[in-house]
C-alpha cells in the first residue's frame, strides 16, 4: 500500500473518533432519557396560601349584636309622672271664716310630707255629725292639670255657708279628705267652723285652686 494511501486511511480513522467523542450518543438524543431535566424556577405551593396579600385586610371576627337600649318607662319624659294624689298623712288643714254675712269659709291645704304631692279636684267636705257633705261647685282640671304642691306649699277652696233661714242647723266643725282617685283610706283632717249653717244642698265647695282669691270668687 502506497505511502498516500495509508495517510488518508489514518486521516478518516481519526475523524470518525472525533465524531463519536463529540456527537450526541443515542441516549442523549432530543427525548432521550439521557437528556438533562431542567428544575422548577420557584418553589410548587402545596395548598392555598394563608397568609394574606400585601394590603389586604384581615377579616374582621363576628361582632356580638348591640344589645337594644332600655324603653323608658311610661311617662318618664313627665316631670311628674311619679308625682301621687295628696292625700291627708302628705298635708294640714284650716279652715279660716271669709264672709260673715254668707258664712263663706276658707279653705287651706299644704304639703307638709317632703316630697311633692297633686291636690286633685274638690276636697270631700262633711259636717261634723251631720249626713251628707257639701255638693262640688264648678269644675276640676283633670290629672295632668292638677294643681302640684312642692313640700310647704299651699292649695286653696271656697267653701260656701248655707243662708240661716231656719231650715238648717249650725256646726262647730267640719271634717275634709282628699280626693285620691283611689281606694286609698284616709284619717279625715277636722277644722274649726263656729256658727256654720248647713242647710240642705246649699254648701258647696270649690276645686283646689293655686291662690285665696280664685278660690272664693267662684
Amino acid at each position: 500500500m502506497s505511502t498516500v494511501r495509508k495517510a488518508a486511511i489514518a486521516l478518516a480513522a481519526v475523524s470518525a473518533m472525533a465524531l463519536t467523542a463529540c456527537g450526541p450518543t443515542e441516549d442523549g438524543a432530543a427525548g432521550g432519557a439521557g437528556t438533562p431535566t431542567a428544575s422548577p424556577t420557584g418553589s410548587v405551593s402545596a395548598g392555598p396560601s394563608t397568609t394574606p396579600a400585601p394590603g389586604a385586610s384581615k377579616s374582621a371576627a363576628p361582632s356580638k349584636p348591640a344589645t337594644p337600649s332600655k324603653a323608658p318607662a311610661p311617662g318618664s319624659t313627665d316631670p311628674d309622672f311619679d308625682v301621687f294624689p295628696c292625700s291627708t298623712f302628705d298635708v294640714k288643714f284650716t279652715a279660716t271664716l271669709a264672709e260673715p254675712t254668707t258664712g263663706s269659709y276658707l279653705l287651706k291645704i299644704t304639703n307638709k310630707s317632703s316630697k311633692a304631692c297633686r291636690a286633685l279636684g274638690h276636697p270631700v267636705v262633711t259636717f261634723g255629725d251631720l249626713d251628707g257633705q257639701a255638693t262640688e261647685r264648678g269644675a276640676a282640671p283633670g290629672i295632668e292639670d292638677a294643681i302640684r304642691l312642692e313640700p310647704g306649699q299651699s292649695a286653696y277652696a271656697g267653701l260656701m255657708g248655707g243662708a240661716k233661714d231656719g231650715k238648717g242647723k249650725t256646726v262647730d266643725s267640719i271634717e275634709m279628705t282628699m280626693n285620691t282617685e283611689s281606694d286609698l283610706k284616709q284619717t279625715p283632717l277636722k277644722a274649726s267652723t263656729p256658727g256654720l249653717n248647713v242647710s240642705p244642698d246649699k254648701n258647696s265647695v270649690t276645686a283646689w285652686m293655686n291662690n285665696a282669691e280664685d278660690a272664693l270668687s267662684l
